[in-house]
C-alpha cells in the first residue's frame, strides 16, 4: 500500500520516530505525528518496552505499538533496541492466527532526536478481546479451557520455531484473550537474547498463570503475584495451591518451566501432545460429572466454559413440564366450555343447570347521584439535592467472582474517562449468567432519589436494586427502578426515594454486539439523594 512507511524485506526501516510533547501519555503522538497513543496495557521492564493502543491517523484503525525507551546515547541500548527491531521486521512475514501480524518497524533516524528517548516502535495489528492480567485477576481458569487457551498459542509457537523465529511471548502483557477464547501474541518484539527455549518456557508459564493466578518466570508485571517455590528452589506445582488442577496438567506446567533434570519438556510439539491428551481427559470428566445436575448448581461463572449439554437436559426437562400443565389447563378449559354449552341448549326449562337470565336481586339502597372521581395528582419526579459519592465500589457478581473487579473503583472517581467494563460475552445474557454489576456502598444511608449512568455501550439494560449487605444474594435485594442505556448519560429517576446505604446497578443485558461480542463499559455512576 502506498500508505505504509515499507513492507520490511528484512531489517528495520530508518524512519525518525518523533514524540510531541513531554512524556508518553494518551493523546501523545509518536512516529512521524502518526500514532496517537490511546491507552497503555503494559511494561516490559526488561526490553524498556512500553505496550500500547494507539490509533493510526492514517489509515483510520487502531494498532499495537511496542515503544522501546532509552538513551539514545546508551550504545548497549541502542544495540539492544536494533536486534529487538531485526527480529520483529523478519517477523513480519509470519502470519499465524496465534500471533498479531506486524504492520510496520520503525527505528530511530540519523539526526532526529526524540523527547520521550523512544528508541524504535514495533507497530502491529490491534487484537481484540480481553487483557490476560485482567482475566487471572478475577479467577484461575478451569483446566480444559485453560489447556485449550494454551494449546492455540502452542501451535503458533511451532509453527514459528520450524520457520526459525522466535516470539518472545515471556510477559503475560504481551497476550490477549481474543472473543474466540484463544490466546495470542498482541505485542511482538522479541528481547534481543530470546532463545526459541525461551518460548517454550513461557508456554508453561502462561498455563501456570491461567491455572493459579501467578507468574513463575523472571520479569512479570508487579500486578500479578510471583509462583512460590520450595525451599529447595523448585516451583510449587499447580496442583498444591489449586487441588482441582490434574495432576498432568500441573506436571506439564512444571516441567516445561524448571530447566534441570532429564524429565523436562524442550518442545513445544511435545506440549501439544500432552496439552491435547489432557483437554479432551478433563472436558470428559467434567461432562461426566454435569450429567444430571441442575444448572443452579453450576454457575461458576467460568466464561471460557461450555455447559451446553446439562443445560439442554435442563431445557429439555423444563420443557416437558410446561407442555404437560399446559395440556391438563387445555383439556380442562374445554371440558368446562363443553357443559356449559350443554346447559345453554337443553331445551327443558326444568333442566338443572345454571340459569343464566336469572335477574340479579337489586340493591335495597336508594339510587344517589354517582361518587365524585377523585383523579390523583400527576405524579412528580422528587427534587433530588447534590450527589453523594459512594464510600465503595465493588464487582457483584454472585455466580463467580466478578468482571475486571480491580477497575469497579473507576465507576465512582468521578472521571467519566476512566471506566469499567464488563467482560465481553459471545452470547447474549441471561444465557451464561443472570447478570453481572456493581455494588456501591456509602459511608452513611441515604434517600435515594436519581441515578445517573454515564456509558458508551447503548443497548444495555439495567436495574437499580437495593440490599442490605455489601454483598447480598441476588433474591435478597429489590428492584427499585429499571432503564435502557442509550449511551451518553442516562438518567433514572426512582418512582420513590429509597433509604439506604447498599445499592446495585445489575445488569441483565449487555451492550450491542459489533462483531466481537457483548459487552457493556460504565464510565461514571452519580447517585443524588432526594432533596
Amino acid at each position: 500500500m502506498d500508505t505504509r512507511r515499507s513492507e520490511q524485506a528484512g531489517g528495520a526501516s530508518q524512519v525518525g520516530i518523533r514524540a510531541q510533547g513531554g512524556s508518553l501519555a494518551p493523546g501523545r503522538v509518536v512516529g512521524d505525528g502518526r500514532y496517537r497513543l490511546l491507552a497503555q496495557f503494559g511494561v516490559d521492564e526488561r526490553a524498556g518496552a512500553h505496550l500500547w493502543r494507539a490509533r493510526d491517523g492514517q489509515l483510520k484503525r487502531d494498532v499495537a505499538l511496542t515503544l522501546l525507551v532509552g538513551d539514545p546515547a546508551d550504545p548497549e541500548s541502542a544495540r539492544q533496541a536494533r536486534r529487538t527491531l531485526e527480529r520483529a521486521a523478519h517477523a513480519s512475514k509470519f502470519g499465524h492466527g496465534g500471533v498479531a501480524r506486524v504492520l510496520d518497524v520503525l527505528s530511530l533516524g540519523s539526526g532526529v532526536t526524540s523527547g520521550e528517548g523512544l528508541l524504535g516502535v514495533v507497530v502491529a495489528e490491534w487484537t481484540k478481546g480481553s487483557d490476560l492480567v485482567d482475566l487471572v485477576a478475577q479467577r484461575p481458569v478451569a483446566p480444559a479451557a485453560a489447556a485449550r487457551m494454551v494449546q492455540a498459542l502452542t501451535e503458533a509457537v511451532e509453527q514459528a520455531h520450524q520457520n526459525g523465529l522466535v516470539l518472545g511471548l515471556d510477559h503475560p502483557q504481551r497476550l490477549r484473550l481474543t472473543p474466540n477464547g484463544a490466546l495470542k501474541l498482541a505485542f511482538p518484539g522479541p528481547l534481543p537474547e530470546a532463545t526459541l527455549r525461551d518460548d517454550v518456557k513461557a508456554l508453561g508459564a502462561v498455563l501456570y498463570l491461567l491455572l493459579t493466578g501467578r507468574w513463575a518466570l523472571p520479569g512479570g508485571p508487579p500486578a500479578i503475584p510471583a509462583a512460590p517455590h520450595s525451599p529447595d528452589g523448585r516451583i510449587i506445582p499447580p496442583r498444591s495451591l489449586v487441588p482441582a488442577v490434574p495432576a498432568d496438567l500441573s506436571s506439564l506446567a512444571v516441567r516445561t518451566i524448571e530447566d534441570g533434570g532429564n524429565g523436562g519438556i524442550r518442545t513445544s510439539a511435545a506440549i501439544l501432545r500432552v496439552l491435547d491428551q489432557v483437554a479432551e481427559e478433563e472436558e470428559r470428566t467434567q461432562l461426566i460429572k454435569a450429567v444430571g445436575t441442575e444448572p443452579e448448581a453450576q454457575g461458576d461463572g467460568t466464561v471460557w466454559t461450555t455447559k451446553k449439554p446439562v443445560k439442554d437436559v435442563a431445557r429439555r426437562r423444563k420443557l416437558a413440564l410446561g407442555v404437560t400443565v399446559l395440556v391438563v389447563a387445555t383439556v380442562a378449559i374445554l371440558a368446562w366450555v363443553g357443559l356449559m354449552l350443554i346447559n345453554l341448549f337443553q331445551g327443558d326449562s326444568k333442566a338443572s343447570g345454571p340459569n343464566i337470565n336469572v335477574a340479579q336481586p337489586q340493591s335495597s339502597q336508594p339510587a344517589g347521584p354517582p361518587p365524585q372521581s377523585q383523579a390523583p395528582p400527576a405524579s412528580q419526579p422528587p427534587a433530588v439535592g447534590a450527589p453523594v459519592a459512594p464510600q465503595s465500589a465493588s464487582v457483584y457478581n454472585p455466580q463467580g467472582k466478578g468482571d475486571n473487579p480491580g477497575k469497579a473503583k473507576n465507576a465512582i472517581d468521578g472521571d467519566p474517562a476512566t471506566t469499567w467494563k464488563t467482560d465481553q460475552y459471545q452470547q447474549q445474557l441471561p444465557v451464561l449468567k443472570k447478570g453481572v454489576g456493581l455494588a456501591v456502598s456509602f459511608k452513611d444511608a441515604i434517600k435515594l432519589a436519581q441515578v445517573k449512568i454515564t456509558s458508551t455501550s447503548p443497548g444495555t439494560k439495567v436495574e437499580i436494586r437495593s440490599a442490605d449487605t455489601k454483598n447480598p444474594a441476588l433474591d435478597d435485594t429489590k428492584v427499585l427502578a429499571s432503564a435502557d442505556l442509550t449511551g451518553g448519560e442516562t438518567t433514572i429517576p426512582l418512582p420513590q426515594p429509597q433509604q439506604g446505604q447498599n445499592f446495585i446497578v445489575w445488569i441483565t443485558h449487555l451492550g450491542d454486539d459489533h462483531g466481537d461480542g457483548f459487552l457493556t463499559e460504565i464510565g461514571e455512576l452519580t447517585f443524588l439523594p432526594a432533596g
